[in-house]
Order: structure tokens, then sequence, then C-alpha cells
């Protein structure tokens, strides 16, 4: 494997037709790492996302994956290098059953903590075991969630970008989810969390990014940034 980061992105900019949205951002996402992408809604979280992972037409700049040369892949080649992505508004299959979702992604599991196999993740999520016959657009929002994310394991990324994966949940849910987070956390597969739970992204994230309109405007090690005043103004906390 390459020692380059898994993710390492250049200068880049995208657009949603005239609208400029990102300003030439740098980012980069090494091996085993957590990263919390922050800020206020509307800055370009989920844009930047969808920009290095091939869903943005309108870019520019350059993205790597491993040291290659990515900038122009469309969004499954960048996905067949092991990088998952579980999107906001969860992206199931809702016409099958959740055992199909979860079986039309699944790939052999290496041995170690980082393997997901089926049996692990209905471990996880118990769940899912019980709906197993259950179409997707069955479950509660909270299940649809936590087969999104057992889907995007059971391919056996090295890295998992996670957009807002706790968007409107219960709190028991909410707080279940962030149990797994912590679990992915600790295989050590890389991960990029995006949520407005600010405090809870510090705390499961190595490093932070912080956006404003676009931009990069603060980032550093969690600890060193989670109580800050310059983190608390950027995020209108």
């Amino acid at each position: 494997m390459s020692s380059a980061p898994i993710i390492q992105a250049s200068g880049v900019m995208a657009w949603y037709g005239s609208s400029h949205v990102l300003h030439g951002i740098d980012f980069s996402l090494a091996a085993g790492e957590t990263v919390g992408l922050l800020g206020r809604n509307g800055m370009g979280k989920s844009t930047l996302i969808r920009s290095l992972l091939g869903h943005v037409k309108q870019r520019q700049g350059t993205v790597q994956i491993d040291g290659r040369d990515m900038s122009r892949a469309a969004a499954h080649e960048i996905a067949k290098q092991g990088i998952a992505y579980v999107p906001e508004g969860r992206g199931i299959f809702p016409n099958l059953t959740v055992r199909e979702n979860l079986v039309m992604a699944g790939k052999p599991a290496p041995d170690g903590p980082s393997g997901w196999s089926y049996e692990r993740v209905l471990d996880t999520f118990p769940r899912l075991g019980e709906r197993l016959t259950n179409l997707g657009s069955q479950l509660s929002g909270g299940e649809q969630q936590m087969l999104s994310i057992g889907r995007a394991l059971l391919t056996q990324p090295r890295a998992i970008v996670l957009d807002e994966a706790t968007e409107g949940l219960a709190p028991l849910i909410v707080a279940e989810i962030w149990r797994v987070i912590s679990k992915i956390r600790a295989s050590g597969i890389a991960t990029l969390v995006v949520d407005r739970d600010y405090r809870k992204v510090c705390a499961e994230s190595d490093r932070l990014v912080v956006l404003q309109k676009g931009r990069v405007v603060l980032q550093g090690r969690s600890d060193d940034l989670a109580r800050s005043a310059e983190l608390a103004s950027y995020l209108g906390v």
C-alpha cells in the first residue's frame, strides 16, 4: 500500500450551475485517521464530500486516492478504491429487503478487526437482524441509517464518509449511531464525519476541518480546538 494519504485534495473548486460553492480547498485523510468536517449550514461541507467522491460534475482541482490522480474519475471508480459513502438521505434501495440491501454490497471480510462480515454487521445492528425480510421502505429512519452504514461496512472499506449520519433521528438511535462510529474508528478504518453535534464530532475525531463560505478557515487537532473560542465563533455557538 502507498504511504500517501488515502485522500489528498488540492485547490478543489466546485459549482452548481452558476453558483460557485467551493473556493480552492485543500484536504487530506490519512490511513486510520478520523477527520471531523464542521461548519454552519450552507458552508460547503456536503459539496466538498461530493466533490472528493466524484459526484459533483462542475469541479476543478486535484483529487488523489493513494497518490493516484482521480480528479476526473467517476463516483463508481473512486468507490472501487475502497472509499465507502453513507450519504445524507441514506441512499438505501427501498424496494429490496434488508438482507438484499446488505448482501448486494458484500465483499469477503479479511481477517482482523477491520473486517466486517454479514454476521458482524447484524451483531452490531440487532434491529436489522429482526427485519431481514422487510423492505427498505418499511424501515424507520433510524433503521434505514443503520442499514446504510452496515451496507457501507460490508464493502470492506479503507475509508468511510459519513454525511449527517444522525440527522433527524431519535436520541436513542443517535446514541447508537455514535457508538458504531466509535467502533469504526477503533477498527482502524479512516473516517470522515459530518454532523451538527460538534461536541460529539470533536470527541470522536483526531482532527477538525472547519469550512466557511466554501473555504477552510480553521483546522487542527480536535483536542486543541474543541473548546476554543475561534471554533465556537465559526459554528455560531
